[in-house]
């Protein structure tokens, strides 16, 4: 999460953070890659004391860190799809009181999202997965039934907004995901916070997790497309492009920092990627060199290409591109490919054409050699 602190309270919290990580408790910790992602998980597996899930309503009514002292700092439950940094949040939950129980509407009472989906291991293996307070967080009851066991990801067309902004929607399709379906996204100030919470998911439970993703039923392929069976890597390519992304824009906060401590103090062991956030490209560092590749292409592809006339006309579109295009490919607003061109061949040296659009809106995915960009059309 993203925040504006002064000189002396970044030094004064970081100094803070970096005291409670016990002595050597990272001392083992000594490889990289895969290896390196072994040696974290047994330090934070070895130190793990479940406290049950009833104990995670403790944990959120009785501890400031999950309460809001970093915002309006009123001590109301700290929700992730209800907190508007900077600005007014639209409700409040006090610590207990507003515990769920039933609810009709966004407001009415916070309970505990997984942020990892608990229909995805409760078949198996249901604690302490269920109950670890590192991917399990305090959330507005209406939005995390709103969200479901849905993939995260960038969301192109928007089918459901909550009160701070989280949507729901057909998925953006880019470098950073392929996946085409419909997914949840929260607002950028607690990417990272999310993005850090499957990493040590990944590292914690990875003697577990191959069975997250079964090759041989589609229908879990689909739900479950953020993991791709392995204990190793354990994301899917795309997933885990997100996941780095995310993480490397939005940096830890304050907040990380004191849960990390609290949960700590509560279960026995901490989230490696909050202590040294360095952990993820040396662990995954092939998929971070990709994605600063990525960022820079990007950029550079989304400012040398537009689309015209927007609204279309005569259901006909001209793609004006100074780099070549590799492939075009046409999205309606549920994720159906409509049009797909492979290695297209331009009208003139930059110039391209999409004919044959019934009316209604679109996503136009271009692809070049090494970046990818996504453009929305109405056609008349």
């Amino acid at each position: 999460m993203k925040k504006n602190f002064t000189l002396l309270l970044f030094l004064l919290v970081s100094a803070t953070s970096w005291a409670q990580i016990p002595t050597g408790y990272y001392n083992s910790a000594t490889g990289n890659g895969y290896a390196l992602k072994t040696q974290l998980s047994a330090i934070i597996t070895a130190g793990h004391t479940d406290q049950g899930y009833s104990g995670l309503w403790s944990l959120y009514a009785n501890n400031n860190a999950f309460h809001d002292i970093y915002d309006e700092n009123d001590g109301t439950i700290y929700d992730i799809y209800s907190e508007k940094p900077n600005t007014n949040d639209p409700y409040n939950f006090t610590p207990i009181a507003n515990q769920c129980g039933n609810y009709s509407g966004e407001g009415d009472c916070y309970n505990r999202e997984h942020l990892v989906p608990q229909s995805f291991f409760d078949d198996y293996a249901v604690d302490p997965m269920k109950n670890d307070p590192f991917h399990v967080v305090p959330s507005d009851g209406k939005v995390n039934g709103d969200r479901g066991n849905l993939p995260f990801g960038k969301v192109a067309s928007v089918n459901y907004t909550s009160l701070n902004g989280s949507k729901r929607g057909a998925n953006t399709m880019n470098s950073f995901s392929n996946y085409n379906g419909i997914v949840f996204e929260p607002i950028d100030e607690f990417k990272g916070d999310i993005a850090r919470a499957f990493f040590y998911f990944a590292t914690r439970y990875e003697d577990l997790i191959d069975n997250f993703y079964n090759a041989a039923d589609p229908a879990t392929c689909q739900a479950r497309n953020m993991f791709d069976g392995s204990t190793d890597k354990v994301f899917s390519d795309n997933f885990i492009l997100l996941l780095i992304k995310w993480h490397k824009q939005d940096p830890v906060s304050a907040k990380e920092i004191a849960q990390n401590n609290a949960i700590y103090n509560f279960q026995g062991n901490r989230n490696p990627f909050i202590d040294n956030p360095n952990y993820v490209c040396l662990i995954w560092s092939s998929f971070c060199d990709t994605v600063d590749t990525l960022s820079s292409d990007n950029f550079t592809f989304e400012n040398s290409v537009s689309i015209y006339p927007n609204p279309a006309i005569n259901n006909e579109v001209s793609i004006a591109s100074e780099i070549e295009l590799k492939s075009i490919t046409v999205f309606n607003l549920n994720g159906q490919i409509v049009q797909e061109i492979k290695n297209p061949t331009p009208v003139t040296n930059s110039s391209y054409k999409i004919n044959n659009l019934p009316s209604g809106f679109y996503l136009i995915q271009l692809a070049s050699e090494n970046a990818l960009t996504t453009k929305k059309i109405m056609v008349n």
